[in-house]
């Protein structure tokens, strides 16, 4: 199985659910973790009947390591070459039925081979504002925070759809309100604390606004690169793409085109800027 979509939609929480759900044991590792066959090979070969491998960001993997894989996925077996040279020999060590779940932020990456040995491929989305109100209603009760509902309600609006975030805002508005609010999280008490974390209305951050200030007010609008933008605000491009960008792009505010990246006229409405098409480039 194959989970892929922004970071912070619960991939890792997914693959642990499943797991529980079957009664197996889940062992969890990274591409980047995964250095060498022979990391891979222990990995494998430490799995019992039925366990699940979980792989997060994987497509990070070594090339030479995914080959190791291939065979694992169609035939359970491992192919390890002992020796080097003219003497070198090829073993072949059998594996026990196993379940491997991927995940990762950038499907596109993932090589061919690799993405096609998947049976499941399945994409997860940011959520909606009543998902993330019940996803911190929980969390309020792990964290014994009492918590008004209008305030809960005003933490997911502000989550970006990423429950990562919202319960990251929950525990910055907890520390907020035990200082000023005898630790009871209302909805002013919400507005104060997120006001101070640099976190509008609609959940966007002092990146995200110097993102767009930068396109508009030093671009004319656009289109401009992203390695410009990423110079302009001392931000790696990587960092742009994966967390700025899609939230920004859902909302309606950015638009990628073949020239660059053009802020839209929600955009300028939502910073309350005067919006003069003709200011922008024409677009090819």
């Amino acid at each position: 199985m194959l989970f892929y979509g922004p970071p912070g939609l619960g991939k890792t929480c997914l693959a642990h659910i499943i797991a529980t759900e079957i009664g197996v044991n889940i062992k969890t590792t990274s591409g980047p973790a995964i250095e060498r066959t022979g990391d891979l090979a222990a990995i494998l070969t430490n799995l019992r009947k039925h366990d699940i491998l979980f792989i997060d960001e994987i497509h990070r993997l070594n090339r030479s390591v995914e080959e190791i894989l291939y065979p694992a996925l169609e035939d359970y077996a491992l192919d390890i070459i002992i020796g080097k040279g003219p003497g070198a020999k090829s073993l072949r060590l059998n594996l026990p039925r196993f379940t491997l779940i991927g995940a990762t932020t950038r499907y596109a990456m993932l090589s061919p081979p690799l993405r096609d040995r998947f049976g499941s491929v399945f994409r997860l989305d940011f959520y909606d504002t009543a998902s993330l109100e019940q996803i911190i209603k929980r969390s309020a009760r792990i964290l014994q925070v009492e918590a008004q509902e209008d305030g809960l309600k005003e933490i997911a609006k502000r989550a970006r759809g990423t429950p990562r975030v919202a319960n990251r805002l929950l525990k910055r508005v907890r520390d907020y309100a035990q200082v000023v609010a005898d630790g009871i999280i209302t909805q002013q008490v919400t507005k104060e604390a997120l006001e101070k974390l640099g976190v509008d209305l609609i959940g966007l951050d002092e990146v995200d606004h110097k993102v767009l200030h930068t396109i508009i007010e030093k671009f004319n609008g656009g289109p401009v690169g992203l390695d410009t933008i990423s110079a302009s605000i001392s931000e790696e491009a990587d960092t742009i793409t994966d967390v700025y960008e899609p939230f920004l792009m859902q909302l309606g505010f950015l638009e990628r085109t073949p020239r660059g990246r053009v802020a839209t006229k929600l955009a300028y409405e939502h910073l309350r800027l005067e919006f003069n098409k003709s200011s922008q480039q024409k677009l090819i």
